[in-house]
C-alpha cells in the first residue's frame, strides 16, 4: 500500500513538473522528486537532485543550493560513493550557514556524521551527531531528534563491534541499546513507521551480536512486517540481511541462505553498495559452514572488493581533504569580512579627519592675524603627533600581520598532522595483532620525521620504527614518501623477506627523489621486524638502527647494516637476520631520539648505554608499565634540578619513537 501511495505521489509531482515555470517552486518540486526516489531508485534520485542543483545555481538561491547538495549527498551515500557524499554535504552545510538556514545546518551536521561513522572515525562522527542533536533540540524537531538518537546508537554499536576488549564492547553495546530504545519509544509516540522500522532492525542486529538470537529475530520480524507495508526496498534489503545473518549465527543455515539471497537481490536491484558488501561476507561464512570452501572464498573476495571500494585509503584521504577545503573556505570568508570591516572603519576615520582639518582651517582664517604664531606651533605639533601615530599604527599593523601569518602556518601544519596521522596504524590495530606491545611516540614538533608502520598479511605481521631525515615539516614530507614505499613493497610487489623489502624500499625512494632536478639526499633509518604467528618464525633487518631483545635478563644486540634507505656511496643488499623465538622475550625497535636527548645534571646526552641499562632494569614488567616508566625517565631527564634547586628544562632535540613487543 505504501509503495502504491508513493508511486502515485511521484506521478502527481511529474505532472506538475511539466507545466511549472523554472523558478524556486520548480526547484522545490525537483527536491520532492529526488527525496521520493531515494529509497526506490538512488540513481534516479541523483538525476533529479543534479537538475535541482543546476537550477538553484542559475537562480542564485542559497537555500535551494543547500537542499540540492543534501539530496546529491544522500544518493551518493546510498550508491556507496562516500567521498562524493561528504563533499556534497559539506558544500550544503556551507550554503545553509550562509543563508541562515538553521534547520538545514542541523540536518547537514547529522548527515556528515553518517560518513565518519561508516569510515570508523567514531569520535568525529559523535562530534557531528551531538552538535546536530543540540540544534534539533533547540528547534524542537522531534522527528529529527529521534533519527539522530538512532544514529548515535549505531556509533556505539559499531565501536563495540570493533573492539576485542570485552569490557569496552559490553559498555558500548549498553550505550547503543539505550539510544536505540530511546529512539524507538519516540518514534512510536509519533507513529513514525520508517524510524520505528529502522530502530527495530538495529536492535535486532545488536541482539544478534550479543548472542541473543531469539530476541534478535523477534525484533527483525517486527521490522520486516513494517518494511513490506512501507514498500521501502532499502529497508527490505537491510532487514532481510539482518534476519539472514542472525540465522547464520544460530547455525540455521537453510533459513540463512533464503534470507541472504533475498537481501542480495534487492541490494543489487537498487544499487545499495553497503548492503552488498555485508551480504558477501555473510555468504562467505555460510558456504564455509556448509564445507563449500571454493564458493566461500569467491564470496570473500567479492566482500574484500566491495569493502575496498567503500573504505580504501584514497576515499579516507578524500574525506579529510573535503573537510579541510570546507574549513579553509569558511576561514577565508571570515577573513574577507573582517578586511572589509577594517576598510570601512578606516574610510570613516579619513572622512572625520578631513572634516576636522577643514574646521581648523576656517578657524585659522578668522583669527589669522591674532593666532598666527600659536597656529603655526600647533600645526608643527600636530604633524609630529600624526607622524608618531602613523608609526605606532604601522608597528601595530606589522605585529598583526606577523601574528596572522604565524597562526596560518600553525593551522596549516596542524592540518598536515591529520594527513600524517592517516599513514600511522591505529594503536587499537597494533594492540589487536600484538596485544603485548607498546608504542612510545613523542614528535618534537606538530608533525614528525619519525613514524611507526605496521602491515598484517595473512599470518605475518610486519612492524617497523623509522627515522626520516630531519624533523617537523621536512621530516614529515619524507616520512610520507617512505611509508608509501613500504606499503607498495609488501602489497604491490608482494615481498616478504625483510632484507629484500628494505632493498625494494630503497629503490622506490630513490626513484621518487630522482624525479627532482635538485640533488635530494634525504632518506631514512629503519628497524623492521617480521613475526609469523603460525610458524613462529621471526626475521629482522635494519638500516643504521639496531634491534635489541631481552630474554632472562640478558640483552642481545643485532647490529644493522651501516647504510640508510636512500643515497649511499657503496650500497650493498640488506641482511635478513632469523631469530629463534623463545618465551618471555621482549623486542625493542627504536630511533635515535631517546638516546640523543640532552639533560641530566650536566646537560649531556642520555646515550645508548644508559638506555640499554634502563630497559634491562624493567623489562620484566608489563608492557604498559614499561611505556609509562620510559616516558617518565625521558621527561625527568629533560627537566633536571640544578645544584641550586632550580629546575632546568631543556628543549626536546629530536622526535622520539620506541616500540616494545613481548612474545
Amino acid at each position: 500500500m505504501r509503495a502504491y501511495s508513493q508511486n502515485r505521489k511521484i506521478d502527481s509531482i511529474l505532472v506538475l513538473l511539466k507545466t511549472a515555470k523554472q523558478d524556486t517552486n520548480y526547484v522545490k518540486t525537483l527536491d520532492e522528486l529526488s527525496a521520493a526516489f531515494i529509497s526506490i531508485d538512488p540513481k534516479k534520485s541523483l538525476e533529479y537532485a543534479t537538475r535541482q542543483l543546476k537550477l538553484a545555481q542559475k537562480l542564485q538561491w542559497k537555500k535551494g543550493l543547500g537542499n540540492a547538495y543534501h539530496n546529491i549527498g544522500y544518493a551518493d551515500h546510498m550508491l556507496g560513493n562516500l567521498p562524493a557524499a561528504l563533499e556534497s554535504w559539506l558544500k550544503g552545510l556551507k550554503a545553509r550557514e550562509e543563508c541562515g538556514d538553521i534547520k538545514g545546518v542541523a540536518g547537514s551536521l547529522g548527515n556528515i556524521g553518517i560518513i565518519y561513522r561508516m569510515q570508523g572515525d567514531y569520535k568525529t562522527a559523535l562530534s557531528y551527531y551531538f552538535r546536530s542533536l543540540k540544534m534539533q533540540e533547540d528547534l524542537g524537531n522531534i522527528k529529527k531528534i529521534t533519527s539522530i538518537l538512532g544514529n548515535i546508537g549505531s556509533v556505539y554499536y559499531n565501536q563495540g563491534s570493533a573492539t576485542s576488549d570485552t569490557s569496552r564492547k559490553n559498555d558500548n553495546y549498553r550505550k547503543a541499546l539505550f539510544y536505540y530504545f530511546k529512539a524507538l519509544k519516540m518514534a512510536e509516540e509519533q507513529n513514525n513507521k520508517i524510524t520505528i522500522n529502522l530502530n527495530l532492525g538495529n536492535i535486532g542486529s545488536l541482539y544478534k551480536d550479543m548472542g541473543e538470537y531469539q530476541k534478535a529475530l523477534d525484533f527483525c520480524f517486527r521490522s520486516e512486517k513494517i518494511t513490506e507495508d512501507l514498500g521501502d526496498k532499502n529497508g527490505m534489503a537491510r532487514n532481510f540481511a539482518n534476519i539472514g545473518s542472525t540465522y547464520l549465527a544460530d547455525n540455521k543455515l537453510k533459513n540463512a541462505d533464503m534470507y541472504l539471497h533475498k537481501a542480495f537481490d534487492i541490494s543489487k536491484e537498487i544499487g545499495y553498495a553497503e548492503g552488498v558488501e555485508e551480504i558477501e561476507l555473510n555468504f562467505s561464512e555460510l558456504y564455509g559452514k556448509l564445507g563449500q570452501w571454493k564458493i566461500s572464498m569467491e564470496h570473500y573476495k567479492k566482500y574484500i572488493a566491495a569493502k575496498d571500494s567503500l573504505f580504501n585509503e584514497d576515499n579516507t584521504k578524500k574525506t579529510v581533504r573535503s573537510e579541510m577545503n570546507y574549513e579553509f573556505d569558511k576561514k577565508e570568508a571570515v577573513t574577507k569580512a573582517e578586511n572589509e570591516k577594517r576598510a570601512a572603519v578606516a574610510a570613516a576615520e579619513n572622512r572625520k579627519q578631513k572634516i576636522f582639518l577643514l574646521l581648523i582651517a576656517a578657524v585659522a582664517v578668522a583669527v589669522a592675524v591674532i593666532a598666527f604664531i600659536i597656529f603655526r606651533s600647533l600645526r608643527v605639533t600636530r604633524k609630529q603627533k600624526h607622524i608618531i601615530e602613523l608609526q605606532k599604527a604601522e608597528v601595530f599593523r606589522q605585529k598583526e600581520l606577523v601574528e596572522e601569518h604565524q597562526k596560518e602556518i600553525i593551522d596549516s601544519i596542524t592540518y598536515a598532522k591529520r594527513l600524517q596521522e592517516a599513514i600511522l596504524p591505529p594503536l587499537d590495530l597494533v594492540k589487536k595483532h600484538l596485544p603485548e606491545s607498546f608504542v612510545l611516540y613523542k614528535p618534537k614538533d606538530i608533525v614528525a620525521g619519525d613514524f611507526y608502520w605496521m602491515e598484517v598479511l595473512n599470518d605475518t605481521i610486519f612492524i617497523a620504527a623509522a627515522d626520516c631525515t630531519g624533523h617537523g615539516v621536512p621530516g614529515a614530507m619524507v616520512s610520507v614518501v617512505c611509508s608509501n614505499a613500504l606499503n607498495r613493497t609488501v602489497k604491490e610487489f608482494g615481498l616478504r623477506d625483510t632484507g629484500k623489502i628494505l632493498d625494494k624500499v630503497t629503490e622506490l625512494v630513490l626513484e621518487t627523489f630522482e624525479k627532482s632536478d635538485a640533488d635530494v639526499k634525504d632518506g631514512m633509518d629503519i628497524s623492521l621486524l617480521s613475526i609469523n604467528k603460525t610458524s613462529g618464525k621471526i626475521t629482522w633487518s635494519g638500516a643504521n638502527n639496531p634491534l635489541w631483545y631481552i630474554h632472562r635478563g640478558e640483552l642481545v644486540n643485532i647490529n644493522a647494516d651501516k647504510q640508510p634507505i636512500g643515497k649511499h656511496d657503496n650500497p650493498v643488499p640488506f641482511t635478513t637476520h632469523t631469530i629463534t623465538p623463545q618465551e618471555n622475550t621482549t623486542f625493542y625497535l627504536f630511533t635515535d631520539g631517546f638516546a640523543d636527548q640532552f639533560g641530566g645534571p650536566k646537560g649531556k646526552k642520555f646515550k645508548y648505554k644508559q638506555f640499554e641499562e634502563k630497559l634491562m632494569e624493567f623489562s620484566s614488567r608489563s608492557v604498559e608499565e614499561q611505556k609509562n616508566t620510559l616516558e617518565k625517565i625521558f621527561d625527568e631527564w629533560k627537566s633536571w634540578p640544578s645544584p641550586s634547586g632550580v629546575i632546568r628544562s631543556l628543549e626536546q632535540v629530536d622526535d622520539v619513537l620506541v616500540i616494545g613487543i613481548k612474545v
